[in-house]
């Protein structure tokens, strides 16, 4: 042991066991390190996510205030929205290769940065002498730089709680930096009509805005000194990333039980998008209000995040990671069918934040666990590429969804609850087809997705590993520091 308190050789021990690589000792003790600034670090990315959900939602919840003051039109408010979306998609592949390449530490300072500089833009851009004439090209431009940080910074967590945390604490700390992003969503939806009750006070909204980004840039490039620690927390760490990038995307494409969750969890998100997106458009035919709407959004979020920490502890102890998202899925696939039941009944709130209440509650809640098992199904293939992919897969599959279900509206002549103004829009085909994708893709998950957790394997096998001729087992310890 060094002077630091690191047991270096033990690990290598460790390592030799997941990498093929001869053992030093496999009779000695094992004791994988955890380090303190690990929750620093954590705290960053949780920090840049909820941040960046902020910047990416600003202006939705105040779009004719937005319109107003940038002398625009709502199609190109909702723009500002739509362009992290359209930046996502082909950033995807560049993302996974940048963390399981370049590593932790560049892909958050990076993103940190662009998150800055885009929210900057944003505010100056609103400021004389660009306030007639360069105002909405300079938000848009903002805009499309929170954009480019997004999938650095979403598709961290898994990396993070891999290099970082020891197998007794990935699946809490993936969820705690994943559901940061849906927490910016929901402060999004608070801070920006609170702060923008006029189009006179969007300057004072992006600069609210402004602030954190600039607080979260300097911790990330100040204080991210490494993108790993010194030494592994867990032997799946060690040889975490060890297949290139190209050859990673090779077994993923070979990988029965990865394609399988790549498909089904990706259809998985894009029915989320699909209800996060239409909402208020689904529930303002029947007579609800936008306010009533926009808390139907905030219980759907607040349950999920309440869910998603019961299950990330539960799933840490036990390791059921396949079990738990097979009756995740099954049972938020249940809410959407209740949710398209009784979205289309007039004067049923207490019913419909209910079900909006469980519909987050079990989708959220298995977000990171399955994000957790995308890698456990393709390891030793790059955290970032596998789980990256899936997101690309729900982004992809929303794009779609969204096309689809705004096709299958009906003009309404009589409605004579709606508050939808002009335009009022039939969604039962919609909600019934939503309901129907969500149902033939969890069953095909049920009844087809089965996998061996390959990096708990590999790490039992490197703990407990024995040498041909030697009966003495190896065991481990964890020591923090």
């Amino acid at each position: 042991m060094d002077a630091g308190g690191e047991t270096t050789s033990d690990i290598r021990t460790v390592y030799g066991a997941v990498s093929g690589k001869p053992n030093l000792d496999p009779t000695r003790l094992l004791c994988f390190k955890v380090y303190k600034r690990r929750w620093f670090v954590l705290l960053v990315l949780c920090l840049l996510n909820c941040s960046n959900a902020t910047i990416w939602l600003t202006f939705a919840p105040v779009a004719d205030q937005s319109g107003q003051y940038l002398t625009v039109s709502l199609q190109n408010i909702n723009w500002l929205s739509l362009v992290f979306m359209v930046v996502a998609i082909p950033l995807s592949f560049g993302t996974t290769w940048m963390l399981d390449t370049l590593g932790l530490r560049i892909t958050l300072i990076l993103g940190s940065w662009l998150n800055m500089l885009g929210a900057l833009l944003r505010f100056l851009g609103t400021l004389p002498p660009a306030r007639f004439k360069l105002q909405f090209p300079a938000v848009m431009l903002g805009q499309t730089l929170g954009a480019l940080a997004q999938p650095l910074i979403i598709f961290a967590p898994t990396k993070l709680a891999a290099l970082w945390f020891p197998d007794s604490q990935r699946a809490t700390a993936n969820m705690i930096a994943s559901m940061s992003n849906p927490l910016g969503i929901l402060l999004a939806n608070i801070i920006s009509p609170v702060i923008a009750k006029t189009s006179a006070q969007i300057p004072a909204l992006l600069l609210a805005y402004a602030v954190p980004a600039c607080i979260t840039c300097l911790l990330a490039t100040v204080g991210i000194r490494s993108g790993k620690p010194p030494t592994p927390p867990s032997a799946g760490a060690e040889s975490s990333g060890s297949e290139p990038f190209i050859q990673g995307l090779k077994l993923l494409l070979r990988n029965k039980a990865y394609l399988i969750l790549l498909l089904c969890f990706g259809s998985g998100i894009a029915v989320f998008t699909c209800f996060s997106t239409l909402l208020d458009q689904i529930l303002c035919v029947k007579g609800y209000s936008n306010d009533f709407a926009g808390l139907c959004g905030a219980l759907f979020i607040v349950f999920g995040i309440v869910g998603a920490g019961a299950v990330g502890v539960y799933v840490d102890k036990t390791k059921k990671f396949t079990e738990v998202t097979k009756i995740g899925l099954g049972l938020s696939t249940l809410s959407c069918i209740a949710f398209s039941v009784v979205s289309l009944m007039p004067h049923q709130k207490v019913a419909v934040a209910a079900v909006c209440s469980l519909f987050g509650f079990f989708g959220f809640s298995i977000y990171p666990v399955a994000m957790e098992l995308s890698v456990e199904s393709s390891y030793p293939v790059g955290e970032a590429t596998s789980a990256g992919l899936i997101f690309v897969s729900g982004q992809v599959q929303s794009v779609v969804y969204i096309i689809l279900l705004q096709a299958l509206t009906k003009p309404i002549t009589e409605s004579p609850l709606s508050t939808c103004g002009d335009a009022v829009l039939s969604w039962k085909v919609s909600m019934m087809v939503m309901a129907g994708l969500s149902s033939f893709f969890t069953c095909c998950f049920l009844v087809f997705f089965q996998t061996r957790y390959r990096r708990l394997e590999a790490e039992e096998q490197a703990a407990h590993g024995t040498r041909e001729n030697n009966d003495t087992t190896t065991s481990y310890q964890i020591v923090e520091n």
